[in-house]
């Protein structure tokens, strides 16, 4: 069990199913504490931090190792393969969701079902296809970061989160942002926003639901059509929030989406 120690894994409810959840960047297990309430009364469910974030140890990062998000799904199907017996389904939000795909294209048997929220197998934009950043809006960003981390983190948390009149969202996650050691923030950004994973759709063969905010900065709804478009068994579900955060900002939407899937 040492993957799941590492991962400061923890298990609630009691069902016979069991759902995985994974979190973002930036966030930590507690991201699904809004909707976790309707999920324990019928699943098993399972929270966990990936390595960098949340409270596993900072010494388990390395940047060599975590320079792709190959690293992550080996680390998803470590935890996996420690804890269940069958096959789980894995819920996840934003970088959660590629990482997801690669460990199910690598184990399919170890997975049922895939959700996701607001995921993207590329950030860049690129010829005929929106992916919401340009190399030079993303230089500009990490340069950000290395200068003056937690100036960054008070002006990234209120723009990717939206929702001005609640401006507490934004607030709570600036506070998880910072909770990460600057270097490894960056890294981590690094690696997910020059990824580019689109060539590994198609190898998918897991039913998926992509549940999509209205409004994301972070990922346009032109993504989650093309997430669809490029999974053989991809629904798209575009709910009415605003934000990358649907599950923290608007959680009775997202649970509805998931409602008939899981």
């Amino acid at each position: 069990m040492q993957k799941a120690k590492n991962l400061n894994l923890k298990i609630v409810g009691n069902g016979k199913e069991t759902l995985l959840l994974g979190n973002g960047f930036g966030t930590d297990q507690s991201a699904w504490d809004k909707i976790l309430p309707s999920l324990t009364t019928d699943y098993k469910v399972i929270l966990f931090d990936l390595v960098g974030s949340g409270k596993t140890d900072p010494k388990l990062y390395s940047p060599i190792r975590y320079s792709s998000l190959f690293a992550y799904a080996e680390d998803l199907i470590e935890l996996i393969s420690e804890t269940q017996s069958g096959p789980i389904t894995y819920v996840s939000h934003s970088v959660s969701g590629m990482i997801g795909l690669l460990a199910s294209n690598r184990r399919p048997e170890l997975f049922k079902k895939l959700v996701f929220i607001g995921a993207s197998p590329r950030y860049l934009n690129d010829k005929d296809y929106i992916g919401g950043f340009t190399q030079e809006a993303l230089n500009q960003l990490y340069a950000a970061m290395e200068t003056n981390f937690f100036g960054w983190t008070a002006g990234f948390a209120p723009i990717v989160m939206e929702n001005k009149n609640n401006p507490d969202l934004a607030h709570s996650f600036e506070s998880t942002l910072r909770e990460i050691r600057p270097d490894i923030a960056l890294s981590v950004a690094k690696t997910i926003f020059q990824s580019d994973h689109r060539q590994d759709l198609p190898h998918c063969k897991h039913e998926v639901l992509i549940i999509q905010s209205a409004s994301d900065i972070a990922v346009p709804v032109e993504v989650g059509k093309y997430l669809e478009k490029n999974l053989s068994n991809g629904r798209y579900v575009q709910i009415q929030s605003e934000g990358h955060f649907p599950h923290i900002s608007a959680p009775e939407l997202v649970i509805k989406a998931m409602e008939g899937f899981i």
